[in-house]
């Protein structure tokens, strides 16, 4: 999955992401998307907002959870849902065989590089919405490795001018592991080893094996995912100059093997020969690749396979037929790939052409992979041209995203039932078009996790232009949070009339740009972020089909509906549209009275569904009814359903509550609390005097931006049913405590601290510094006299870490200053770390965490090295840029000196004699 050459777009903030597309052996169009660019003003980066990284292959082995930056704020807590047994009768394709598998390898949020978060303060983030159609989700974006100092990103220089290391693992973000997992879909990392993308990284750092030849990388990697909550990895080996040595190919295999006995998902990419280990895109299962997947001497080695593009009918047959004389499932070991965004949906003349993966019984022979779907958004500026050119982080723009996502999965129509191609369909405005592309939802039946008695929704997407409680603003703010994204609407959108379509939309209410499609007046959510709007003219019955499930009905179940009208009183009726298991063909219809009266804003309503004790609802939707009028501009807004039976017990009030960070400068905050089994807590919400902060299913939470500086914090705890417990209280006054702390740390292991005091402090002030996400933890205390203002540490390391200051006056709560220590200290290059061959030396990386240059002097002269991209050379080896084959060089003398000097990011620089 390498980058080919695309061309290069003369705007000047269009920046190629380095790790977002595919390569085959025919040079195929790439895929290109913009960097998501560092968000500004509000949305900028709180100072200690914890982000993702990448892991270069040569660190892995050293992952503990406690030394890896931001790790304990940056867990996936929510287990894997079941979902429930297909049924083929309520698809809006109900021949389409359930059993084809989808894999997408995307982006989460964007393809960030340093603002990688669960959630945040902004609005046009993507949030991907289409669970139901996905099986697996791979994240694909690079991400610098952990230690990598900020300022060597300069996001306004060409993507050839990323100058520091990306990591070879790319592990999801929480916040869609969560998201995935609430809906079925397993969360699988991505191992990306490229000449280019990666650098010197190479395979052979993660084959290392112990004395008893196990694979202590793959040991860590298993307990990566554990500890993080995701459920595999997705391998695409692509290193094109030297490829896998031969010897390397069976422990390559035993260390996948090892990875899927643990319980790990394994896709392996189309990419490698068995018998050399050259680079050679089969664009089918064969036998040259299929040995990755199933093995003579090792039997199951990965679970799937990514196929490169380039098939055909005759290759997917093939693929088939293989799979199955090696007693494969096709349907659970092929995967046909798919570049985002081709075949004149907005760029590439490229097509993909799902009809020739379709067999002789009309069902497809092989599941389907794709990568890059998030081109809906990421690729907005490129395909839209002009001069603005960073749109997909413009909130004008994310109606066209929403739009192009819903033509991507629900095809052209935007209506499941109908996702084939249709060239006549008109969408210039969002510079896509159906004439070469059937939606997803022509191939894969829609999943559904709803079962039980019990369902709740507000039609929340997972982020908004403002946060909503019970119809009243309660955060006029901008967000995103996909933690706490609702289970999506099933099919976007399924709508039956014999007459006019009504049209269908996400309200975000007034601060949100629509698009010239939609004419209803944006009323935005009763709970969350947003609400269904359905308006239009009603002329006829229109039934719009909401969500698939397998609930059951019993003596005390009850719908309860919540909506808005805002249009004029008329004879229109709204019923929710029950189809039970036992009669599909049949849609029953609950009316709500008066549901054709104007509001004056939200109105619920109970719906008694005891008369269908004992049957399942296979899905519901909702019913507009015109009462044979015609219905001009008629608007209705769905806020929050609910199905329950009262057993889903209110939850008790959260306890160990508490305030871990408080960090009185920069108005952010860390708290945490005890986590209760997801059984019986969903979600926890978080809000500070009242205003709505965030909601997530974890033991902690960060704020990055207090509105007050005094008050109180409550935290609840969301039942199954969406019923809030009581909420659990913590008082905070920063005015009580110290502020404008400021750290002056230098050489000789002092650090002096000064701050200014409250005008009532009274009492002992008492410092203290811990290192954080240390190999070793350092910490020490000190105290200053009552109305000091400042205080001096001595002997700290002066190692760079990171630490944590807590500033406390009496009896006081203490509040926090974070920062890095002085950093003077550098281990030297190890000299075992080179390998001659003869005349030959060959340098392995560097295993310190904040190496940078590697200087190589013969008779003190620096030789040259080359870099990937670019037909530079420097003097030096740059972490993450210089080529692999570039670390094994020959000296032009066999009696010149050889010195090599190893330099940190803070210029710290050591040296070792090799001869």
């Amino acid at each position: 999955m390498k980058r080919n050459k695309v061309h290069k777009f003369a705007l000047k903030w269009t920046a190629l992401v380095l790790t977002s597309v595919l390569f085959s052996q025919t040079l195929s169009p790439s895929v290109y998307a913009g960097d998501t660019l560092p968000y500004k003003g509000e949305s900028a980066k709180g100072p200690n907002q914890p982000y993702q990284h990448g892991y270069a292959s040569s660190h892995i082995l050293d992952w503990t959870p406690t030394q890896d930056v931001y790790g304990d704020m940056l867990r996936a807590r929510v287990p894997l849902q079941q979902r429930n047994s297909s049924f083929a009768a309520t698809q809006a394709q109900p021949a389409l065989s359930p059993d084809t598998q989808m894999f997408t390898l995307s982006g989460d949020y964007g393809n960030a590089f340093f603002d990688s978060y669960p959630y945040t303060n902004k609005f046009s983030q993507y949030l991907f919405n289409y669970w139901q159609y996905t099986d697996y989700y791979g994240y694909w974006h690079g991400m610098p490795t952990a230690h990598v100092p900020e300022e060597l990103y300069d996001p306004q220089k060409d993507w050839t001018e990323k100058w520091f290391e990306f990591g070879i693992l790319n592990i999801p973000n929480p916040g869609y592991t969560n998201a995935a997992h609430k809906n079925g879909v397993l969360s699988i990392a991505c191992i990306f080893f490229s000449d280019n993308d990666r650098g010197p990284q190479t395979y052979k750092q993660m084959l290392v094996q112990d004395a008893q030849g196990e694979f202590p990388v793959a040991k860590k990697l298993v307990e990566m995912a554990k500890y993080y909550g995701y459920d595999g990895y997705f391998i695409n080996q692509e290193e094109a100059s030297k490829g896998v040595a031969t010897k390397d190919i069976p422990r390559y295999k035993q260390f996948m093997k090892y990875l899927r006995d643990q319980g790990m998902y394994v896709q392996w990419y189309d990419s490698t020969v068995n018998e050399t280990g050259k680079i050679a895109y089969q664009n089918e299962f064969n036998a040259v690749n299929s040995p990755f997947v199933k093995d003579k001497q090792y039997g199951q080695v990965s679970v799937s396979i990514f196929l490169n593009y380039w098939w055909d009918k005759a290759k997917l047959k093939s693929s088939r037929d293989h799979a199955k004389q090696l007693g494969l499932n096709p349907l659970q070991t092929v995967f046909a790939g798919i570049e985002g965004g081709n075949g004149d949906f907005g760029r590439w003349k490229q097509t993909y052409d799902l009809r020739l993966n379709i067999g002789d019984n009309g069902q497809p022979m092989n599941s389907i992979a794709t990568l890059g779907a998030d081109f809906t958004h990421n690729a907005l500026d490129e395909e839209l041209g002009g001069q603005d050119t960073n749109r997909r982080a413009d909130n004008a723009y994310q109606w066209m995203t929403f739009i192009r996502d819903r033509v991507w999965w629900s095809g052209p129509n935007q209506n499941p039932v109908r996702a084939q191609r249709n060239p006549s369909v008109d969408l210039s405005d969002v510079k896509a078009s159906g004439a070469n592309w059937d939606g997803i939802a022509a191939y894969i039946a829609e999943r559904s996790v709803i079962r039980g008695s019990h369902f709740n929704t507000s039609f929340n997407t997972g982020h908004g232009l403002q946060y909503v409680v019970n119809g009243v603003v309660s955060n006029p703010k901008e967000w995103s949070n996909i933690n706490i994204q609702d289970i999506p609407v099933t099919w976007q959108w399924w709508l039956d009339t014999k007459g006019k379509p009504l049209s269908v939309d996400y309200d975000y209410g007034p601060n949100y740009t629509k698009g010239t499609r939609f004419t209803y007046q944006p009323i935005g959510a009763y709970q969350g972020g947003s609400s269904l709007v359905v308006n239009g003219e009603l002329n006829s019955d229109n039934f719009l089909r909401l969500y698939k499930t397998d609930l059951s009905v019993n003596k005390n179940s009850n719908l309860s509906i919540t909506y808005n009208k805002p249009s004029s009183d008329d004879s229109s009726v709204l019923s929710i549209g029950l189809i039970f298991k036992d009669n599909p063909g049949q849609v029953v219809k609950v009316s709500i009275p008066n549901s054709g009266k104007q509001t004056t804003g939200w109105v619920n309503h109970n719906l008694d569904l005891s008369a269908y004790t004992g049957k399942k609802i296979a899905a519901f939707g909702l019913s507009f009814d015109n009462a044979n009028k015609i219905i001009k501009n008629y608007q209705m807004n769905i806020g929050q359903i609910k199905i329950t039976d009262g057993s889903a017990l209110k939850p008790a009030a959260p306890t160990g509550f508490k305030i871990t960070k408080a960090l009185t400068d920069t108005n952010e905050m860390l708290v945490t609390w005890d986590l209760e089994d997801y059984s019986k807590v969903k979600q926890y919400n978080l809000y500070e005097n009242g205003s709505y902060i965030g909601g997530i299913y974890d033991s902690t939470y960060y704020i990055k931006s207090l509105n007050h500086k005094t008050g109180e914090l409550m935290l609840t705890a969301v039942g199954a049913d969406g019923t809030e417990s009581e909420p659990a209280r913590l008082s905070y006054d920063l005015n009580a405590a110290v502020r404008h702390i400021k750290v002056e740390t230098k050489e000789n292991g002092e650090a002096t601290v000064t701050w200014k005091n409250p005008s009532e402090a009274d009492g002992t002030v008492k410092l203290a510094l811990i290192t954080d996400y240390t190999d070793t933890v350092f910490q020490k205390t000190i105290t200053a006299d009552n109305g000091a203002e400042t205080a001096t540490f001595t002997d700290l390391p002066t190692n760079g870490d990171r630490y944590t200051l807590r500033i406390a006056i009496g009896n006081h709560e203490p509040v926090a200053y974070t920062g890095h220590l002085a950093d003077t200290t550098i281990e030297p290059y190890a000299k075992e770390n080179v390998t001659v061959t003869g005349s030959t030396y060959t340098l392995a990386l560097p295993t310190l965490k904040d190496w940078h240059y590697l200087y190589v002097y013969e008779n003190d002269v620096p030789k040259p090295f080359g870099v990937t991209y670019v037909s530079k050379k420097f003097p030096y080896i740059v972490r993450g840029r210089t080529k692999l084959s570039e670390l094994t060089f020959t000296p032009t003398s066999r009696t010149s000196s050889l010195k090599i000097v190893l330099e940190d990011y803070a210029g710290n620089q050591a040296t070792t004699y090799v001869r």
